[in-house]
Parts: structure tokens; C-alpha cells; sequence
């Protein structure tokens, strides 16, 4: 209850009685639960979070949470189901804007674009990039870590397709863009790592044009 939502008019001397707390909507809840994992997530020494200290933090019992999920690797997988979600959404909006793009440039555009949301999408969640790096997996169970490792699969590959468009010259087309495509995700996860690593102090997108010019040249 806010403060706007109290009558400072009102001078009786009785008291008010306690406000009935608001019911989730349906669904709601479960986004509650992910966000505020997410948010636990972009503190210092987070990687490990219990779900008696989510419930703290939601201010219900950890048998509320249960109601949602079924487990803490349920709300998870509801993390890395968002991340698949946001990531492919933009990887497929800047496919349709590169199509039919045929200059000699215009593969290593598209993979540098990829590239680039990606990273920018990791330092405005931190708290999922914890999450994409494992960090927050190490204790859970082993098949979110091997979706993940599927998701940046995943992502090579698209970086792969995208290279493709731009090495009709090339003797070897698909083995260069194999190369250039796991340099590129490589990097991804370096930069991901260090930004978690470093307790988001060093951005992903740090000096990220040049060094996109030295890996497409």
C-alpha cells in the first residue's frame, strides 16, 4: 500500500484495519517468482540461491512456491525459457531485416548484428547471464546446464548461416563460416563470463565494434 492511497484528512483515532493483500492473477504469480529469482541473481555471491530465501524475499512460504513450480529447477527452466524466447525473437527480427541484403559485407553484418543483441541483451538482464554461463547451475540439475550449452549450440549455427552469405568467393564456404562462427560464439561467452564474473562491472559490449572489425575483417 502506498502512501498515496492514505487519507492524511482522516483524524479518527481508531485503527485502520489492515489492508486484504491483493490476489495474483492467474499466472502472475509464477512471473513474480521468475523475476524476483532473476533479480536475486545480480547480487554479489548469488550464485546459489535457496528457496527459503526466494520466499523471503516474495514474503510467502516456500510451500507457496510450490504451487507454481514443482521444483527450484522448474523455475529455472522458466528462466532459460524466457532467454530462448527473447534471444530467438530477435535473432529471427534481424533476419528479416537482412534478407536480400546481397554485398560482399552483408554476411558479417548479419552475424555481427546477432552478436552484438545478444550481448546487449545480457547487460540489461545480468541476473539471466549468471544463468547462460552456468554459474547459477553449478548445484542444480545437470539438464539445465546441457540446455544451455544447446542454446549457445544453438546460436553458432545461426551465427554459421549467417557467415555463409557472405563467402561465395571462397574455395571452403562452409568450413570458413564454421570457424569464423565458433570464434564469434566463443567470444560471446568469454565476454558473458567476464561480465559475471567481474560482478557486472565489466560490460559485455565493452569495445565491441573494433573488436567485431577484427574477427569479420
Amino acid at each position: 500500500m502506498s502512501d498515496a492511497d492514505l487519507n492524511p484528512a482522516t483524524e479518527s483515532t481508531e485503527s485502520a484495519a489492515p489492508p486484504a493483500r491483493k490476489r495474483p492473477k492467474p499466472g502472475e504469480r509464477r512471473i513474480q517468482i521468475l523475476q524476483a529469482l532473476a533479480s536475486m541473481l545480480e547480487q554479489p555471491g548469488a550464485e546459489r540461491i535457496t528457496t527459503a530465501a526466494l520466499a523471503a524475499k516474495l514474503e510467502v512460504s516456500e510451500a507457496a512456491l510450490y504451487r507454481h513450480f514443482a521444483s527450484k529447477a522448474q523455475m529455472f527452466e522458466g528462466l532459460i525459457e524466457f532467454i530462448e524466447q527473447a534471444v530467438f525473437t530477435l535473432v529471427n527480427q534481424i533476419a528479416e531485416r537482412e534478407a536480400g541484403a546481397t554485398d560482399p559485407a552483408a554476411g558479417a553484418r548479419h552475424a555481427g548484428k546477432v552478436v552484438t543483441m545478444l550481448l546487449q541483451f545480457a547487460e540489461k538482464n545480468p541476473g539471466m547471464v549468471r544463468v547462460m554461463v552456468g554459474d547459477a547451475l553449478v548445484y542444480e540439475n545437470e539438464r539445465l546446464q546441457q540446455r544451455m550449452n544447446q542454446f549457445f549450440d544453438k546460436i553458432e549455427a545461426t551465427l554459421k548461416q549467417c557467415l555463409r552469405e557472405g563467402t561465395a568467393g571462397s574455395a571452403t564456404p562452409t568450413a570458413d563460416a564454421q570457424v569464423q562462427a565458433s570464434v564469434l560464439t566463443a567470444f560471446v561467452v568469454g565476454r558473458l563470463q567476464r561480465f559475471a564474473r567481474s560482478g557486472f562491472r565489466r560490460a559485455p559490449t565493452e569495445h565491441l565494434d573494433a573488436s567485431l572489425g577484427q574477427m569479420l575483417r
